[in-house]
């Protein structure tokens, strides 16, 4: 019993390192997000970023992602000046953010081989938070995870007012598309 004594601190320190050794974090700085708000027979209304950050806790399926509002690139500029000043208000509200999960997520069911997951959680943007639900393809590549997918939601449901002059030219509904190739940190 002394023996087991002495050598329990060591035990503890190796349950814990084999905890935390199975605890591992997959991370992006150059994920990959778009949103298209498009009406047929109007100027494309569609802007991309290419320096989402995004982290991916293979322990518990938590993911979270943050993409900065003025990150995003319309192929006209005037459209760009106006979503950062107008609509999203970027100055006031820097950044839009999710926080989630990824459902019955097993990172040792996941191969090079697509597989259809649910991520949920809460997306921040222009100051509201919303829960969203989005069906996404996640697999392996490399040494670690790719995950893509997106979702709709409605620039109403997060305060941001589309003037009625323009109105008829922007969707009521926004597709967000989001491609991810996570790395080990």
């Amino acid at each position: 019993m002394k023996i087991l004594k002495n050598k329990l601190p060591i035990l503890l320190l190796f349950l814990l390192g084999t905890f935390s050794a199975q605890a591992q974090k997959y991370i992006t700085k150059n994920g990959n997000v778009k949103f298209e708000a498009s009406v047929p027979s109007f100027e494309e209304v569609a802007a991309e970023s290419k320096s989402t950050s995004a982290v991916l806790e293979t322990s518990t399926g938590d993911f979270a992602a943050l993409t900065l509002m003025k990150g995003f690139r319309f192929k006209v500029a005037l459209m760009e000046e106006h979503f950062n000043e107008n609509y999203v208000e970027s100055d006031k509200y820097p950044k839009a953010t999710f926080k989630g999960k990824i459902e019955d997520f097993d990172a040792s069911q996941i191969t090079t081989t697509e597989k259809t997951v649910t991520i949920t959680g809460d997306l921040t943007l222009h100051g509201k938070t919303k829960k969203v639900s989005s069906t996404a393809k996640i697999s392996k590549s490399g040494t670690g995870f790719k995950i893509t997918g997106n979702f709709i939601v409605k620039p109403e449901d997060f305060g941001i007012e589309i003037p009625k002059i323009v109105s008829k030219k922007v969707a009521d509904k926004v597709t967000v598309d989001y491609n991810f190739l996570l790395n080990k940190q």
